[in-house]
């Protein structure tokens, strides 16, 4: 297994631990006595495994150490987290009440995550090959659902979450609709 295998693997080793941590802040916050350490550690956990992302991709371009394997589990360690991450900012308060994400949003990247996993399924059952190279749009998109993460993991209090979502889901639904696009080519060849 290849070093940037290995920061991948890890990143899926630490997403427990930051739902573990977050839920346990969202705990004590819905218990009226936050412990606003579990929600520092949640937030310290969420960051390190989401710049490993970056740091393995660049490992594994710089130092020739692309495999198969890494192709395969980058994108199950990625939507592990962001997941994970949407499910924990939109379950519970993060503070004041009401300081969390939308359910209107955790559901809209939901969605988008299960028309690309169903498409997927749908041109493999029809023999087709499958590149998993992201779009432009959707790169964008995880930077933005990350910024949303991050806004309500902080508590910056300029406006509310769900203004924080907007770009996110703007983002969201247009990479969908790209990927969407996609899986029709590839169906027709």
């Amino acid at each position: 297994m290849t070093l940037a295998s290995k920061i991948t693997v890890s990143r899926i080793v630490l997403i427990p631990v930051f739902a573990m941590l977050a839920w346990r802040y969202g705990q004590s916050v819905a218990a009226g006595e936050a412990n606003e350490l579990l929600r520092w550690w949640a937030l310290a956990v969420f960051l390190v495994a989401a710049a490993s992302d970056g740091i393995d991709g660049w490992i594994a371009r710089r130092f020739n150490q692309k495999s198969d394997f890494g192709a395969f589990i980058d994108p199950i360690a990625d939507k592990g987290l962001m997941l994970t991450g949407v499910v924990m900012a939109g379950m519970f308060d993060w503070g004041a009440v009401g300081w969390r994400l939308p359910l209107w949003y955790v559901a809209l990247v939901f969605l988008r995550e299960a028309v690309i996993l169903g498409g997927i399924c749908v041109l493999w059952s029809k023999h087709r090959h499958v590149a998993m190279a992201p779009h432009w749009t959707s790169k964008l998109c995880t930077v933005l659902q990350m910024f949303a993460l991050g806004w309500v993991m902080l508590r910056v209090p300029l406006f509310s979450p769900a203004l924080a979502c907007i770009p996110a889901a703007l983002l969201t639904l247009w990479s969908g609709i790209e990927y969407f696009r996609q899986g029709r080519r590839i169906l027709r060849m």
